[in-house]
C-alpha cells in the first residue's frame, strides 16, 4: 500500500496529510488519476511500545493522540476486519454532550470541543453539522428531569435550555405539537451544539492521522490471546502470530468482556444488539436531531437527504446483528406518532450494532487490576460521540501514568467501591 505525498514532495509518512486544491480534484477525476492510499499496510513486528486493540475510533483517536500529542509511535492498531467496521461504523453518528452527570457533560463536552476543530487537526473534512439537538418530554416527570438536566449542562459551561412547544415548532415545523396527539409534547431539552457527523469520515481522518505520524494499522489481524505475567501484561497473540508490548489497550465494542476476559480481567457488561433504520432521500425539512425517551425513538436527517431511526437496545442480550420486523413496524409507529406526514416514505434498509450496557449507563475506563493493560470500553450506545475525548485522555493516561481527571469517575473500581455514576437518564437513549 503506497503511502501519501506531502505537499512539499516528501513521501516519509510522518508529515500532516496533505489536502488538495480545488484544481488538484478537477485534475484527479478528470484524467482518472489513481489516488493515493490513505494508509499503508505493514508486516506485523514483533513487538511494539503499545499495541491498541479495536480499529475504531476510540482505538485510531488513541494512536493519534500518542503521537500527535505525546511523541509515541511505536503503535500498533490490531482490527480482526476493516478499519471502523465495527460499532464505528453501525451507528447513527449523533454527537451531544447534554448529559445528566457533571462528569458526564464535562466529559462530553470536552468530545464535542474536539469535533468542532477535528477537520482542521486532520485536515480531513469529518462533515461535522452542528444543527441542535431536541430530547422531547412528554409528561410532567419528563420535563422535569429534562429541566435537571439544563441545570446541569449550564453549571458546567454547556447550552442547553428547556424549550416550549411553539419554540419547538418553529424549530421542527414536521412535529405534531398540538394537545390531540396521543403523546403530547409538553416541551424539550433544547442543545444548539448538538449534531451529527459523518462516521466513516471520523474513522478515515484519524486513521491517515495517526499512520502519518508512524502508527500502524493492521486490518485482518484477530487477537485470539493476551499474555499476562507476574500480573503484568506481557503482549498478545494474534492470527498473524505473537506481538509483545509492555501496554495493551482495550479498545473494542461488543466483544470488550471477552478481550478483557483474555488478560484476566473481569468487567460488569451486558452486550445488547441496537437496531436503526434508513429511508430513501428527500428534500431536507428536518434540521435538527430528535429524540423522545418516552417512545424510545430518535430521529435525523443526512445531507443526502436520507433519514436515520433508531431505538433502545433490544430487550435480551446477544452477540446478533441481524434486523427484525418487529424493530421496524415499533419504530414506524413511533414515528409516526411524531411526525404523521412521513406515513408514505419508505425504509430501505436498517442494521444492528452491539452495545456493551455497564450497570451505571457510563463508560469503563484507565487502568485494571493487570499492570500494563487499560480499557476504553462500556460505552452502550453512546460510544461514538466519545471518540475524540477518549482518544486524547486514553494517550494521556498511557503517556504520563495518571489518570486524568475527566475520566477519574470513570474506572474499574467504582463498581466494587459503590462509586457509580449513574447516567442513565440521559443515555439509555438519547444517543
Amino acid at each position: 500500500m503506497s503511502i501519501f505525498t506531502n505537499r512539499d514532495g516528501s513521501r516519509d509518512g510522518h508529515h500532516k496529510p496533505a489536502g488538495y486544491s480545488a484544481f488538484d480534484l478537477f485534475r484527479r477525476g478528470l484524467l482518472g488519476t489513481q489516488w493515493p492510499r490513505a494508509w499503508r499496510s505493514h508486516d506485523l513486528k514483533p513487538s511494539y511500545d503499545v499495541v491498541i486493540v479495536g480499529g475504531g475510533v476510540h482505538g485510531l483517536a488513541t494512536a493519534y493522540y500518542l503521537a500527535a500529542n505525546h511523541g509515541i509511535t511505536d503503535v500498533a492498531v490490531l482490527e480482526k476486519g476493516y478499519i471502523g467496521g465495527g460499532a464505528s461504523g453501525r451507528n447513527t453518528a449523533i454527537i451531544r454532550s447534554n448529559y445528566l452527570t457533571p462528569e458526564g457533560t464535562r466529559f462530553y463536552d470536552r468530545s464535542v470541543k474536539l469535533y468542532e476543530t477535528l477537520a482542521a487537526d486532520l485536515n480531513f473534512n469529518v462533515m461535522f453539522s452542528q444543527r441542535g439537538h431536541l430530547t422531547l418530554a412528554h409528561s410532567d416527570s419528563a420535563l422535569r428531569t429534562s429541566r435537571w438536566r439544563a441545570e446541569v449542562n449550564k453549571l458546567q459551561g454547556v447550552d442547553s435550555e428547556v424549550i416550549g412547544p411553539e419554540e419547538i415548532k418553529k424549530l421542527v415545523p414536521y412535529l405534531d405539537t398540538s394537545e390531540h396527539a396521543r403523546y403530547p409534547i409538553l416541551g424539550a431539552l433544547y442543545h444548539p451544539p448538538g449534531g451529527i457527523i459523518r462516521h466513516d469520515a471520523v474513522v478515515w481522518g484519524y486513521a491517515r492521522g495517526a499512520d502519518a505520524h508512524g502508527a500502524h494499522i493492521h486490518q485482518n489481524t484477530e487477537v485470539l490471546g493476551i499474555e499476562v505475567a507476574n500480573g503484568r501484561v506481557r503482549g498478545v497473540r494474534t492470527n498473524r502470530g505473537d506481538v509483545a508490548a509492555p501496554v495493551v489497550v482495550n479498545c473494542t465494542a461488543g466483544w470488550s468482556s471477552l478481550i478483557s476476559e483474555m488478560a484476566g480481567v473481569k468487567l460488569p457488561i451486558t452486550t445488547f444488539p441496537l437496531q436503526a433504520a434508513v429511508t430513501e432521500p428527500v428534500r431536507p425539512f428536518l434540521e435538527a436531531v430528535i429524540v423522545s425517551g418516552t417512545l424510545h425513538v430518535y430521529v435525523s436527517q443526512t445531507d443526502r437527504g436520507e433519514l436515520v431511526f433508531g431505538a433502545s437496545v433490544d430487550p435480551f442480550p446477544s452477540y446478533s446483528m441481524r434486523g427484525s420486523l418487529e424493530f421496524t413496524e415499533g419504530l414506524a409507529g413511533h414515528v409516526l406518532e411524531l411526525m404523521p406526514s412521513l406515513a408514505k416514505l419508505r425504509v430501505l434498509r436498517q442494521w444492528a450494532g452491539l452495545c456493551d450496557m455497564t450497570p451505571d449507563f457510563a463508560p469503563i475506563m484507565g487502568i485494571t487490576p493487570v499492570e500494563g493493560f487499560y480499557v476504553d470500553v462500556g460505552w452502550g450506545t453512546y460510544g461514538f460521540k466519545a471518540g475524540p475525548v477518549s482518544g486524547e485522555t486514553m494517550a494521556q493516561l498511557i503517556a504520563t501514568g495518571k489518570t486524568p481527571p475527566l475520566i477519574a469517575a470513570f474506572d474499574l473500581a467504582r463498581f466494587a467501591e459503590g462509586r457509580l455514576v449513574g447516567e442513565k437518564g440521559a443515555a439509555s437513549v438519547g444517543h
